[in-house]
């Protein structure tokens, strides 16, 4: 910080200490006067009257006070006039005196007035020696001696003389020496003045600022202290400045009047200048102290606590204990660090203001919000795939449980039968049904088989819970066995039929779509279930190691992406919410509408497609792959059963349309509507996110941006409020074209390039320009001179991005969808103050 400097504008250095000023005006000065009268050309008369201690006035005293007296005119060049009056002396004293001026004098000197004594005898003296001694003086002053006073009105006019030269100028001695006093100590005040300020400025730009708030606060509260102590100083000393000048006004001193307004000018400048650089410093300790307390609200949150308690808490458990004990922690651990991170979007947004005041730390700032934002973010995502996964532990240990209670069960059935040995035929019958009736009871995880719990559970599933599952499919088997041979002697009865008829409803025309949309629904789940093993669970199968490269195994998931979260979705909840309205098709619609988000799984699906379809063009020939396809007796290839998760969203909006035709002003009817918009936005989100996976030269986590919601390519021009470059002219020029993508929390703005690859393999890439973090966005709806123009503008305006349209409608849902992210926003923004508010109440 630059020490605030003050400027003065006393007097020359010889009388600049106060003791010099003041002895000088009241000692010396009483024997030279000043009355204001002028000469010709405005020459400024200095008297000396008789008095016989003038040659008792040191040497070095008479320079300082003539010297003083040159610097009371103001205007450049100014002359003097000197009138020495000694007509009641001697030539020896006029002679002294002349030499002592022409020694000491500093100014331009015109002319020298000496009034020579009256007396014959020191008349006749003087004349003679003046005569001898006229070329001595007149080589270094002009000296005239006059014999009387009327002699002297001859060079000075009546009106510019005092009365003791017989002239009318008013003039009293003693009030101009109190008035030079008091303008010599007003002068000395305002140095005074002076020197403090730039010594209080001094201080505070030297001060070390502590690293502790109260420290700060005091500082803060000291130096405030002292510059309101310093303003009154201030106006103290204008108000006597402005009490001096009237009093000068009415004396009619024009010298000193424009001496003191100088002054009090200068005066003025310091304090103006004393204002702005206090409020400066003020302004930087306080946001000092602002950015203090921030810091220690980010360092005292303990997120990295919490962080630390996610991670050493494991989702690796082998019974209900463990799980329950698990979930229990995780909710303690969710309920905590809900707290913490309200208290953190508190911060964010206390960030946000800080910024949005244009705080000099701001990029400090923005960054510890976008830190929290992160890690905000990260726990969260952290805690619920972990509760997602204790869940489905828990509902595997579940199973688990209920099918080693009937195996226990049925070892101790059939161990009763063959106490029994069935001693008579209805005995045995009957034992023959409760057997029947046992195996038909099992539980619906031993009809899947160990591979299909492994691609379920695949997440939570540990080699000890594998060992256990096996160990259960084994011992049914074994039962199914033992079971087997106690019904061989009685008579088969005849299967029921797999799919008895159903009422048909009269909602629907004979066209069945509500059969053909169960019924491909279960054969969708069919043929994942033997994509997952027929392929993918035999890379782990040794006796395929031979014929599977190495580096495909490592990428897997590559290959088949989230197809079993897809699968386990479709098999165990979709697939049965769908059969269940097969009797009562008006809740369709809000069988899709209720698992809409279960849905966003297939964005992550598709945004993987063309790393998967790489993999696969890359191995496609390799043996592994037609070994697998010859055990399925699979017609097609891997490939094309990788394509049937984006085959199937296509079906769903076109069964649902067809439903909609026959379900007109019926019951239902707006749940089957908005299933069918769920569905074709779900289309239109997977599309954007296909070309998202486009996206080059972005440095940061794009996955950090949230969903993609929109993009397309419109026009651009773009304007700078200010910069080195000016850039408002160059909108009336050619506009850019720009790929616009926009997400939850960001709009990016890229160039689209030349597309790569021939046929269907042909892609556009989108080369990264731009990003606007959504929280500093703003938008003006209209543009005049063109309907599908709009504006984007970023920071206050800084940076306009002015947006053309391909047509009407398209900038209208661009429009809606930034206005539905601007107001969610705010709603937030909103929601988190007032819970502060409540908070801090």
């Amino acid at each position: 910080m630059t020490a605030f400097t003050a400027t003065n504008g006393t007097h020359a250095e010889p009388v600049s200490r106060k003791t010099g000023i003041f002895h000088l005006i009241n000692k010396v000065m009483f024997h030279i006067l000043f009355s204001g009268g002028r000469g010709e050309d405005s020459s400024v008369i200095i008297t000396l009257p008789e008095c016989s201690a003038f040659s008792d006035i040191p040497e070095e005293a008479l320079a300082k006070v003539f010297n003083y007296l040159t610097l009371i005119p103001r205007q450049p060049g100014v002359k003097f006039i000197i009138i020495l009056d000694r007509r009641l002396d001697t030539w020896a004293s006029i002679k002294m005196a002349l030499a002592r001026i022409a020694a000491s004098f500093p100014g331009n000197l015109h002319l020298v007035l000496v009034l020579r004594p009256t007396s014959f005898f020191h008349r006749t003296v003087t004349d003679i020696g003046f005569r001898f001694s006229q070329e001595d003086f007149m080589l270094k002053m002009p000296v005239v001696m006059l014999s009387s006073v009327t002699d002297l009105l001859r060079y000075i006019d009546e009106n510019q003389l005092t009365s003791e030269f017989g002239g009318t100028l008013d003039y009293c001695h003693s009030d101009w020496i109190v008035l030079r006093t008091a303008i010599e100590s007003f002068a000395v005040t305002v140095k005074d003045i002076a020197q403090m300020l730039q010594g209080f400025g001094t201080e505070l730009a030297e001060t070390e600022l502590p690293d502790e708030g109260k420290a700060i606060e005091y500082l803060l509260d000291c130096h405030t202290t002292k510059y309101r102590k310093l303003k009154d100083a201030i106006r103290s000393v204008s108000k006597e400045g402005r009490h001096l000048l009237s009093s000068l006004a009415t004396s009619g001193k024009e010298d000193d009047s424009q001496w003191d307004v100088k002054l009090l000018a200068q005066l003025r400048d310091m304090e103006s200048a004393f204002d702005g650089f206090f409020e400066k410093h003020h302004l930087k300790l306080h946001q000092y102290l602002q950015l203090l307390k921030y810091e220690q609200s980010f360092q005292e949150l303990c997120l990295e606590h919490l962080v630390a308690q996610e991670r050493e808490l494991s989702i690796h458990v082998d019974t209900l204990a463990q799980t329950e004990q698990g979930l229990k922690r995780l909710d303690t651990l969710e309920c905590n660090a809900q707290d913490v991170m309200a208290r953190a979007q508190i911060i964010i947004l206390h960030g946000h203001q800080l910024s949005a005041n244009h705080h000099y730390a701001m990029a400090l700032i923005m960054q510890r919000c976008n830190e929290l934002r992160h890690h905000c973010d990260t726990l969260n995502c952290a805690l619920k795939t972990k509760h997602s996964r204790l869940l489905h532990a828990h509902q595997l240990l579940l199973c688990l449980g209920q099918a080693q209670t009937w195996c226990d069960e049925g070892a101790y059935l059939l161990a009763s039968q063959l106490v029994d040995k069935f001693q008579s035929k209805e005995g045995a019958q009957a034992a023959l049904r409760d057997i029947e009736k046992f195996l038909d009871g099992a539980p619906s995880m031993l009809s899947s088989g160990p591979d299909v719990i492994a691609v379920e559970y695949e997440a939570v599933i540990t080699p000890q819970l594998q060992v256990r599952t096996r160990s259960l499919f084994n011992r049914q088997a074994c039962l199914r066995k033992l079971a087997d041979k106690h019904v061989r002697p009685v008579q088969l009865v005849a299967p029921r039929p797999e799919n008895p008829p159903r009422a048909k409803s009269p909602l629907f025309s004979p066209n069945h779509v509500m059969r053909e949309l169960i019924e491909t629904e279960r054969i969708y789940v069919e043929e994942l279930l033997s994509v997952l093993l027929g392929y993918r669970a035999e890379m782990d199968n040794p006796a395929l190691s031979g014929i599977l490269p190495p580096i495909l195994r490592s990428k897997r998931d590559i290959l088949f992406g989230n197809m079993p979260e897809i699968y386990n979705f479709h098999s165990r909840v979709f697939l049965q919410a769908l059969e269940g309205c097969l009797e009562a098709p008006e809740g369709v619609g809000a069988c899709f509408l209720d698992r809409k988000e279960s849905f966003q799984m297939y964005e992550c699906y598709c945004q993987n497609k063309p790393r998967s379809e790489a993999l696969w063009r890359q191995f496609s020939d390799c043996g592994f792959f037609q070994e697998c396809q010859k055990k399925l007796e699979h017609k097609l290839g891997l490939d094309s059963y990788l394509l049937k998760p984006v085959q199937r969203l296509t079906k769903y909006q076109l069964l649902l349309k067809e439903l909609l035709k026959y379900s007109t002003d019926c019951e239902g009817t707006s749940e089957l509507q908005g299933a069918l918009t769920a569905m074709l936005d779900l289309l239109k989100s997977v599309n954007d996110s296909m070309h998202q996976i486009s996206i080059t030269g972005y440095e940061g986590d794009i996955c950090e941006l949230g969903r993609v919601l929109m993009q397309g390519s419109f026009s651009v021009w773009l304007s700078h409020k200010k910069g080195a470059t000016r850039m408002k002219e160059l909108a009336r020029f050619k506009p850019m074209q720009r790929h616009l993508f926009l997400y939850e929390r960001a709009l990016l703005f890229c160039k689209r390039r030349e597309e790569h690859g021939d046929g269907c393999d042909k892609t556009p890439s989108y080369s990264f320009k731009h990003c606007l973090k959504m929280t500093a966005v703003g938008i003006t709806e209209n543009v005049k001179g063109d309907v599908k123009k709009f504006e984007i503008w970023y920071s206050g305006r800084e940076e306009v991005y002015v947006v053309q349209a391909p047509t009407v409608e398209v900038k209208m849902a661009w429009l809606n969808e930034l206005r539905r992210i601007l107001t969610n926003q705010q709603k937030l923004l909103r929601g988190l103050w007032e819970h502060h508010m409540l908070y801090v109440i």
